[in-house]
């Protein structure tokens, strides 16, 4: 391989096709050539959540399409990428075989040695790729499928020091919207309605504040969402736009004083190590929301931590954080064989016992 490498990253782990190019050295640093990512959002809007199967035959349709849009933005052609960088897991199953045998096609006609790549430490390292945060950092992760805190020591080392045992915070985003009759994806839709919300109205309850560590849930919220919202249709026959506010509000203060304290107690877990540059990284979809974001960001001001947020294009589903992954780790393992699977679960930390539950966007790693 050159000194420079071009990469090739695929990803279709849950309801974006995705396919980009960087260019980089083995020393971490990397430019993006190009990123494509086309949006299922339409395809599953109606359904109120993403359905796996019509997620699995859009990525068919789309991947090929999707990779040779990002080789025309990067003015590459396949005989000028040095490796292949794929999503191998976790997500949803149909949509991650997509993607894992368009890469070994790909891989097998060019000769390009191929790497599988695990979805989470795609999210884990953009902050190298972007604001190149020196190891060790704390990341949270918080996304339609997942929600964990991982500190990042390297390219393959993580140790996750909490997560959600139940729904993930995009997950309950989506159904707490439905729920109340606004849009999909119902994380813009919260967010959006809750600026003319009281967040006060509802008595709604911070699940597992009460208990010691890093580990969340929020299926209990949701489900008291439901509840308050059930108490104001018997009440006056209906939902108004104020009450949606409201309980928009409501809700999205709930979860922003959970990953306030939760990530307070993650903090302080990796601050053990004494890091040089404490920093917290904040990524997957529910990273756009800013109401979390001003949260986090005190947080850190509280502990003198730096607070690290990549551009919304690289926080949520992309195929460039998977190629810079794969970049990252390539001076530390070796390529795949035509044997890569695709996995619904792939933990980063292999040491820890896997978090229980399954999201309606991908199985908890």
């Amino acid at each position: 391989m050159s000194e420079k490498l071009n990469i090739l990253g695929i990803e279709s782990s849950c309801d974006d096709t995705a396919a980009a190019v960087i260019s980089g050295h083995l020393n971490g640093s990397a430019e993006i050539l190009s990123s494509i990512v086309v949006s299922q959002t339409d395809l599953h809007a109606t359904f109120g959540g993403v359905v796996p199967e019509i997620a699995a035959r859009a990525h068919v349709e789309k991947l090929d399409v999707s990779v040779i849009k990002a080789l025309a933005d990067a003015n590459l052609s396949m005989d000028k990428i040095d490796a292949i960088a794929v999503t191998a897991g976790p997500g949803l199953i149909g949509g991650v075989v997509a993607g894992v045998m368009l890469a070994k096609g790909l891989a097998a006609s060019t000769q390009t040695p191929l790497y599988g790549v695990n979805h989470l430490a795609g999210h884990a390292l953009t902050p190298r790729l972007t604001d190149n945060v020196p190891f060790p950092y704390l990341v949270l992760l918080v996304s339609g499928g997942h929600c964990q805190f991982l500190i990042a020591k390297g390219p393959l080392s993580f140790r996750r020091v909490g997560g959600t045992i139940d729904d993930a915070p995009g997950e309950a985003f989506d159904k707490v919207a439905r729920l109340i009759g606004l849009d999909q994806p119902g994380g813009p839709a919260i967010e959006a309605a809750a600026l003319n919300g009281e967040p006060k109205r509802f008595k709604l309850p911070r699940p597992l504040l009460d208990r010691s560590g890093c580990d969340m849930s929020f299926s209990g919220l949701k489900t008291a969402a439901l509840r308050a919202r059930d108490q104001v249709i018997v009440q006056d026959g209906g939902l108004t736009k104020q009450d949606q506010a409201d309980l928009a509000a409501g809700f999205q203060h709930a979860v922003s004083d959970v990953l306030a304290e939760k990530s307070r107690r993650a903090l302080l877990e990796y601050l053990k190590l004494s890091p040089a540059q404490p920093t917290l990284c904040v990524a997957g979809g529910v990273a756009a929301n800013m109401a979390i974001r001003n949260v986090l960001k005190e947080v850190c001001r509280e502990h003198k931590a730096n607070f690290v947020a990549p551009p919304l294009a690289l926080c949520t589903d992309n195929a460039a954080m998977i190629a810079y992954a794969a970049l990252a780790q390539l001076p530390y393992r070796s390529s795949d064989d035509m044997g890569l699977s695709a996995k619904p679960r792939m933990p980063l930390d292999t040491s820890s016992p896997t978090m229980l539950g399954h999201g309606k966007k991908g199985a908890k790693a």
